[in-house]
């Protein structure tokens, strides 16, 4: 109990810290250039509150249950030495996560002319493909950098031929379909994948599996649109509730929340299968700590409920009537510096940002720190969300963005560390997580609606955009770190011997330039 009793103060400090700022931000917003009715701003306050509680037992649950479940399946799989049985395993297990991750739902109905389920079923099979892909990359010892170089290659010549309503859909999916229950047990798994190998770059290639994920549906819906050529359709803007009370008030979260009861269910029961299957094959689990799997992932499951009815009832209509209000305003421009400010703070509240955080931290023995790591992604989600503002005013074509931005990404991996390119690269599908898809996206959608844009091609990419920048900051954080130790190295070896101990140089010779 007590170590639960300090789990929990543990996270309910650094929660409060992630959501508090994106509160006040909001609020200040709502009291002076951007005024909301009340009831729209009762029902943001409620979603805050679930939001809280949501990622408090999602944060504690993922520690003691959904990290051991990954690392553990991940090691079990490997042991078996069968290249077919991690073939096959790990592709199941892509498809049939992907297909239970609620995010997935939501970017269905956004495509126009191609059914649900033939795209739900896309983006599972390129999920699925590209996990088998990653996890043969880690057992092989191929560098990450080539494989991603080639695939975005070829997504970008794909873009010549993919109908432009498609192009910001395309790219939104691959930062969608990473979301708060896939991420935690495939950071994991690959954290077990690594395990068996005993050279000393299994550590880094323990991430990666996430940016190779992120890849598949990119060309899963590429293909579609080349396959089924839709015309150009018009999204609607989100509807904004009508709250008159309190009762309406509670009605509205007590009608939603069955419906995240059940779709949280149907996530949490792949991993849950794959697990007791792979226990009932090695039994290596004793009682006591199965019993506290089992608590873990009774908190990660209610925690993603409260986590996704908060954000998806109470922030959808708050961030679709704050763009609308700013982009009405007769100085719409001030929409970029307030869209920058709102990203550099909501990216902290991503509940699969402090899985990624915690597990650089802990696998690079604190080399790579979690405070470190949160302010390269707030900058470059910052960043990304102001281009998306830029493109929401002006209608520029999202390609002017990606296109170069992939390309810096690109380049930059074969002058930084292996290890900084697959945390970058993982880091994209992380922090564009539901905070953006239920908060950013409204925001754009409300303020392309207010300007008369083409919400589909301009205001749908921001999530593409918040999924790009991270590559680019993280590795310009290896950059620094790489220029910082040659500097050390180079002035220790400059000094005499006698006066330049050994242990000086053990964290830039071993951690960083070497690997």
């Amino acid at each position: 109990m007590s170590f639960l009793h300090s789990k929990f103060k543990e996270k309910l400090s650094e929660t409060l810290k992630a959501v508090f700022p994106i509160l006040g931000i909001v609020l200040l917003l709502c009291f002076t250039i951007a005024p909301i009715p009340p009831s729209i701003l009762m029902t943001f306050l409620v979603g805050a509150v679930l939001l809280i509680a949501g990622m408090l037992l999602f944060n504690v649950g993922v520690e003691i249950s959904m990290t051991p479940i990954g690392e553990r399946t991940g090691t079990i799989m490997t042991k078996t030495k069968s290249v077919l049985i991690v073939i096959f395993v790990s592709f199941i297990m892509g498809f049939v996560i992907t297909i239970s991750e609620p995010d997935l739902q939501v970017l269905a109905e956004q495509v126009p002319s191609v059914p649900n389920l033939v795209l739900i079923m896309a983006v599972a099979l390129g999920v699925g493909i590209f996990l088998v892909l990653a996890i043969l990359r880690m057992l092989l010892n191929i560098p990450l950098s080539y494989l991603l170089v080639g695939f975005y290659i070829i997504i970008f010549l794909l873009t010549l031929f993919v109908p432009g309503d498609f192009l910001a859909v395309a790219f939104d999916s691959g930062g969608v379909t990473t979301g708060p229950m896939t991420v935690p047990f495939i950071m994991a798994f690959g954290v077990g994948v690594s395990a068996i190998r005993s050279d000393s770059h299994a550590e880094e290639d323990s991430f990666g599996l996430v940016s190779m994920c992120s890849v598949g549906p990119i060309l899963a819906v590429m293909i579609l649109g080349m396959i089924f050529k839709p015309e150009s359709g018009e999204q609607a803007s989100e509807v904004i509730p009508i709250i008159d009370n309190t009762v309406d008030l509670w009605r509205l979260f007590s009608v939603e929340l069955p419906t995240y009861i059940e779709e949280m269910a149907v996530s949490i029961l792949p991993i849950v299968f794959f697990f007791g299957l792979f226990q009932l094959i090695a039994r290596d689990i004793n009682k006591k700590a199965l019993i506290k799997i089992g608590i873990g992932l009774l908190y990660t499951y209610i925690g993603l409920v409260l986590f996704m009815t908060g954000v998806n009832v109470g922030f959808m209509p708050a961030g679709n009537f704050l763009g609308q209000t700013i982009a009405g305003l007769s100085y719409a421009w001030i929409i970029v510096p307030i869209g920058m400010i709102i990203g550099y703070f909501i990216v902290l509240a991503e509940p699969a940002v402090f899985v990624l955080t915690k597990q650089v931290e802990e696998m690079t023995s604190g080399a790579i720190s979690a405070g470190s790591m949160r302010l390269s992604l707030s900058i470059g989600v910052a960043a990304s969300v102001g281009l998306a503002m830029i493109r929401v005013l002006t209608g520029i074509s999202i390609l002017w963005f990606l296109v170069p931005g992939y390309l810096i990404a690109l380049v930059i991996t074969f002058f930084v560390p292996k290890i900084f390119t697959a945390i970058a690269f993982d880091s994209g599908g992380v922090a564009s997580g539901p905070m953006t898809a239920t908060f950013l996206l409204p925001f754009a959608m409300g303020a392309c609606g207010a300007l008369g844009g083409n919400i589909i091609t301009d205001a749908f990419g921001i999530v593409a955009m918040v999924a790009m920048t991270p590559l680019i900051t993280i590795q310009v954080m290896g950059l620094i770190t790489v220029i910082k130790e040659r500097s050390i190295h180079n002035k220790v070896v400059a000094q005499p011997v006698q006066a330049a101990p050994a242990a000086n140089a053990t964290f830039g010779d071993m951690e960083i330039i070497e690997l």
